[in-house]
């Protein structure tokens, strides 16, 4: 530049000729005259397209082959290396790599998507699933969250579910809207299954039952990307890897999920004090205006479930998503409606619930309560040793010793009195039931009956009585009057057992 700008000078400013100046520099004439053309160095120009003789006739091969990639495995496309390789061994191709290399590169260049900026009114939303590793009660297993954006104010929601199932994306809407306390005038997805049942001809979904009833719930309307296209939906999907990226790293750690969730929920709390690039307000100063553009919330809640009928099997079972769930024998072969819940199962027949149960993410797994079948096994008491719904069912010492000093008293019939006592259970709390036990152990009376009464008085706070004449079908003692004769017989026996002196130590 320095050499260019005392050309210039001499010329331009100086007034000496061209020749003097080319002559003194060391320069032709000619590029004297270019360097007074232009203020600074114009540089290499290329006049005419580059001429690839021997790759002329087969540049239409690498097109056709580039084209086919675009339908591939991304790791399985073509490489400039590859593309040479068989142009020599199928074509016949004569020349070097050096200029099948350049043509590639410059053709994958062009046809590179080029996209435009948009802008996003308030009040509408985006949403997406993501997967990311966490440790739930110390096991490590793969979290499916699901991430809202506001595009136009950044402002973001993110919870997490064992499963990307109906339940979870209903879920999902629910707690976002609470969040937000509000309902997004319109919200735009991908065309995932829980959402669409099928992409007509027109290009118009038909969407699936449960995603229209949530629909005409929160009256929002939807829209729905084109098929395979991320970047129509890019700002929900740069929060599912910024949410991956920040909020789960290191790998999240908590006792349950409604922990993490929680501590979810704090993140994008704290998120809302930030000030992006570009802006001048926080990400919660923006949140004010879609706020104000978004729909109010429903006055009744949404029941976010997923709910299919099914049919009570001969073992009292119902089969949800693989998995089989337990209700009262007395339901059994009925028709029943079974409502999946992101927590929970729950299993009507009619207007009543008959059963509640933890939700099983597992496969191909039998989920019981006991108490479902403990007024069939009063009638079947043979099987209490089996019971596979008994298996495994944690109960206090206090049971299992009042069941032993039963089968002493009562051999045959100990198994159906104590099935009787865990009966109990069905109407009492469990702590209210170990009490009685144990106050019957302690005070000897080994009965149902005796339990009975003893958390009827625990309930209704008054003391027991066990007066044998309140309990006409127990064993009554034999107490006889005592003769004065009977002492002289002291004095020779060898000592005996005291008579019963009341109706109470009978028991």
């Amino acid at each position: 530049m320095d050499l260019y700008a005392r050309v210039r000078r001499a010329v331009l400013v100086e007034n000496r000729s061209r020749r003097a100046v080319a002559r003194e520099f060391g320069l032709a004439r000619k590029t004297v005259s270019k360097m007074l053309e232009y203020s600074l160095p114009p540089g290499y120009r290329r006049q005419k397209p580059i001429w690839r003789p021997k790759l002329g006739p087969w540049q239409g091969v690498i097109d056709a082959i580039l084209e086919e990639d675009k339908q591939q495995p991304k790791k399985q496309r073509h490489t400039a290396k590859r593309i040479f390789e068989r142009l020599r061994a199928e074509h016949s191709y004569s020349g070097g790599y050096t200029i099948v290399k350049d043509y590639v590169r410059q053709a994958k260049l062009s046809s590179q998507e080029v996209y435009i900026p948009l802008t996003h009114a308030p009040g509408e939303a985006q949403a997406d699933f993501g997967e990311a590793q966490v440790a739930i009660a110390g096991v490590e297993q793969k979290a499916h969250f699901m991430a809202f954006d506001l595009p136009h104010s950044d402002d973001c929601y993110v919870q997490a579910f064992p499963a990307e199932t109906t339940e979870a994306f209903l879920e999902g809407h629910v707690r976002a809207f609470a969040y937000w306390g509000a309902v997004p005038t319109r919200i735009l997805y991908d065309n995932t299954t829980l959402a669409v049942a099928r992409i007509l001809g027109d290009g118009e979904r038909k969407k699936t039952q449960a995603f229209s009833e949530l629909q005409s719930h929160y009256l929002f309307a939807e829209k729905f990307g084109r098929p395979g296209r991320g970047n129509d939906k890019g700002a929900v999907e740069n929060l599912v890897g910024l949410a991956r990226r920040n909020f789960m790293v290191p790998i999240p750690r908590a006792a349950s999920w409604e922990e993490l969730n929680a501590h979810l929920e704090a993140d994008c709390r704290e998120r809302r004090q930030r000030r992006l690039r570009g802006h001048t307000e926080t990400i919660g100063e923006r949140f004010a205006r879609d706020r104000a553009a978004m729909l109010p919330l429903p006055v009744a809640p949404y029941e976010a479930c997923e709910k299919v009928t099914a049919r009570v099997s001969s073992l009292s079972l119902v089969r949800y998503r693989t998995n089989d769930y337990s209700v009262p024998t007395q339901y059994g072969y009925r028709q029943v409606l079974v409502k999946g819940h992101v927590d929970r199962v729950e299993i009507g027949c009619g207007s009543e619930v008959i059963a509640r149960h933890e939700r099983s993410y597992e496969r191909e797994t039998a989920v019981y309560d006991p108490l479902h079948y403990l007024a069939l096994l009063e009638r079947k008491s043979r099987a209490l040793d089996q019971a596979a719904p008994l298996s495994g069912w944690q109960l206090p010492e206090c049971f299992p010793h009042l069941r032993r000093l039963l089968e002493a008293r009562l051999r045959r019939q100990a198994a159906r009195e104590y099935i009787q006592v865990l009966r109990l259970l069905e109407n009492f709390a469990l702590q209210e039931v170990t009490a009685a036990i144990e106050d019957a152990l302690r005070l000897k009376t080994i009965s149902f009956d005796a339990v009975r009464h003893l958390v009827l008085c625990r309930i209704e706070r008054r003391p027991p009585r066990l007066d044998l004449a309140n309990w006409p079908h127990l064993p009554a003692a034999s107490v006889r009057t005592t003769q004065a004769a009977d002492y002289l017989a002291l004095l020779s026996a060898p000592p005996v057992a005291a008579p019963i002196a009341s109706p109470e130590a009978a028991l």
